[in-house]
């Protein structure tokens, strides 16, 4: 990809697509080659103008996907926002390079759908924060890197306008993400994460806190926004963004020894110079004159050295994962959630198709009594998602890898966990094709009235008339075990649940539930749901769990063959690297794991992960679904990346001297 042979394609022949085209004569590797738009017209018009400048021939596409399947290497995405993570997709499946314009998508969420399909894919993404590119931004971070105003403290970074236009453009419109925020305002957000960093000898930094103010115009937009952020090293930035007032648009950074000031940080002139002010506490200032330079075009030619690793090292995909996650909170702090984000929206797939699983699916399936569908090994647990579109992110990327049965309780957030997943569900069409794992009945309400109650009022924010697994979250030995059978009895033969079981119940209670149901004709319990791991459990994180790590709790599930549905089944992080014998931090990992036997199972998970090219954690994941009794191990992913990692897992097949080996017993 050199002597300009990388063929170019944009979708969305706009205002800052011109930009780039009339930059892409710069670039030492690459040349536009076509163009695409929903109208032939426009695209026409646009490679009419560019063809006037350049004089080179361009195709123009009315559509997208004919764009995509053309003769092209790479393509730059510039629609409006809410198309961006869509577009990403399309273009990663076709096998297509991508710069995509800033924000890669409308919310954290979308980011990482577009990030997992260009890694999937193999092919390069990066979000198109042109300054990054810039010279004068490379000065900058060399400035703060050599102490040229001593520590960092402070900085202060905006980008704000004001526009003229129409209640239905796209900067006021709502249902195109409109406003300063997501328009300018990842600018500040980035650059002040990315001194942060530097100033720590790291990339970039995430802020710790983030207190927000803004002014939500007419049409339902932030017009004008600031942003406080402190980071763990104690660096603070003040933000500014917006679309309906003027700033300087300048980045300000304050050090013990002086600042440093960029009076046009985000678009230099291409024609001219750019400065830097170097102001010192202890000598005269020092102005620094940095060449002029087209960073549209350093921004393409950055693919075509970093195309084989997929991310340049000027904006990867964890920097734009966590500029998302910032610009929520900013959206977050100032009340803006966009109407097509709203828990009650109908968000459809990404991708914009309808969701199947992938062919190249991974997963493995088991079966328990009572449920007439295959349930995946891994289950998804809901009790953690923060909104609809992030849910709906997480369901979708589960289900494509041949996920099928999600976990979920009454108590989970309030009843906002069972409303989502429920949600999902109806969005999607699939209730037949899902399994949806129900908990009720936890302490202090563990008792049958309580779980007719519960149980009634989460079918009500499932949307369904059953759940296929329903499990008591605790057992109450108050109550005679057969008030539970009976109750639980009669819900599966009312059709509410179709089969059912406990979750944190003692081995005994267990037993004594099956000889009544067995001495009275009812159900039996199907399943059992305790903690169960690589890492033997010391205790237990909250009161009233219940472990069968030990070895008389592992003989019995292999005597009696009870599936396990086992909860913290990766040790709570014990297994990321999170956990050392000098590190006391998490008071919680160090009552529940730490042990020098727990500690030689580390290592042993370490030494055969990098035997077998894994993770550790997957070398724990691997080892709970090698276990001669069924298992269907509950995960808790925060985002894509974690349920990625996890699914190594699916790949690993342990021995049975290597389970035993793992586990410090002989074979």
């Amino acid at each position: 990809m050199t002597d300009r042979n990388l063929r170019w394609g944009i979708i969305g022949p706009g205002t800052i697509a011109r930009r780039f085209a009339g930059e892409l004569d710069s670039s030492t590797t690459g040349r536009l080659v076509a163009v695409g738009s929903r109208s032939l017209d426009r695209a026409r018009q646009f490679v009419d103008d560019i063809a006037t400048a350049s004089g080179k021939p361009i195709a123009a596409f009315d559509s997208y996907e004919e764009l995509l399947a053309s003769d092209i290497d790479a393509v730059y995405i510039s629609t409006v926002h809410t198309e961006h993570a869509r577009l990403v997709v399309l273009a990663a499946e076709a096998g297509k390079h991508i710069i995509c314009e800033k924000p890669l998508a409308v919310n954290h969420a979308g980011v990482m759908v577009a990030v997992e399909a260009a890694r999937q894919a193999g092919v390069y993404l990066a979000e198109a924060y042109m300054y990054r590119f810039h010279p004068q931004t490379a000065r900058l971070i060399e400035l703060i890197r050599d102490g040229a105003i001593g520590d960092v403290q402070h900085v202060e970074a905006s980008f704000s306008f004001t526009t003229a236009q129409s209640a239905d453009h796209r900067l006021r419109d709502p249902q195109q993400a409109g406003g300063g925020i997501l328009d300018v305002g990842g600018y500040p957000v980035s650059m002040s994460r990315l001194i942060a960093g530097v100033a720590t000898g790291t990339n970039f930094a995430e802020p710790v806190s983030l207190t927000g103010s803004g002014t939500i115009g007419t049409t339902g937009v932030d017009e004008w926004a600031t942003a406080s952020l402190v980071f763990a090293s104690g660096i603070t930035a003040h933000l500014t963004s917006g679309v309906g007032l003027d700033s300087e648009n300048t980045v300000v950074v304050y050090g013990s020894a002086g600042r440093i000031t960029l009076t046009d940080p985000w678009m230099p002139d291409p024609a001219a110079d750019a400065t830097i002010l170097v102001s010192h506490v202890d000598r005269d200032d020092e102005v620094i004159r940095i060449p002029a330079a087209h960073q549209y075009a350093l921004e393409a030619d950055a693919l075509a050295v970093n195309w084989s690793i997929g991310q340049s090292p000027q904006m990867s995909w964890a920097d734009s994962l966590g500029n998302a996650r910032v610009l929520d909170q900013w959206r977050e702090a100032v009340g803006l959630v966009y109407p097509f984000e709203q828990q009650t929206a109908n968000i459809p797939p990404v991708s914009g198709r309808r969701l199947a699983a992938s062919k190249h699916s991974t997963m493995r399936y088991g079966e328990i009594a009572g449920v007439d569908k295959r349930i995946s090994r891994l289950v998804m647990g809901c009790d953690n998602q923060r909104t609809l579109p992030h849910a709906a992110a997480m369901f979708d990327d589960f289900f494509e890898r041949g996920g099928t049965t999600f976990d979920t309780a009454f108590q989970y957030g309030g009843g906002v966990m069972e409303r989502m997943l429920g949600r999902w569900i109806d969005m999607r069409g699939i209730r037949d094709d899902v399994v949806v794992i129900g908990k009720g009945a936890h302490t202090p309400f563990c008792d049958p009235v309580s779980l007719t109650r519960q149980l009634i009022e989460s079918l009500d924010r499932l949307g369904t008339d059953h759940v296929d697994v329903y499990l008591m979250h605790r057992d109450n030995p108050d109550i005679p075990v057969g008030e539970f059978v009976d109750v639980l009895d009669e819900h599966a033969r009312a059709g509410r649940i179709r089969a059912f079981g406990g979750s944190n119940w003692s081995i005994p209670r267990f037993e004594a539930a099956q000889e009544y149901a067995r001495a009275n004709g009812r159900q039996s319990f199907a399943a059992l749901s305790n903690h169960f791991g690589l890492a033997r459990a010391l205790d237990v994180p909250w009161a009233g769990c219940e472990q069968v790590t030990d070895p008389e709790s592992r003989n019995w599930l292999e005597r009696t063959n009870t599936p396990l549905l086992p909860w913290s089944s990766q040790a709570r992080g014990f297994f990321t690297g999170r956990a050392k014998p000098d590190d006391l931090s998490d008071a919680e990992l160090v009552r529940c794991y730490y042990s020098d036997d727990n500690f030689e199972r580390l290592a042993r998970a370490r030494a055969l992960g990098e035997k077998r090219g894994v993770a550790p954690t997957a070398i724990a994941l691997a080892y709970v679904l090698a276990q001669s009794f069924p298992t269907f191990a509950l995960i808790g992913p925060r985002s894509i990346e974690e349920t990625r990692t996890s699914f190594e897992g699916l790949g690993v097949e342990l021995t049975p001297d290597e389970v035993n080996w793992l586990d410090l017993r002989s074979p």
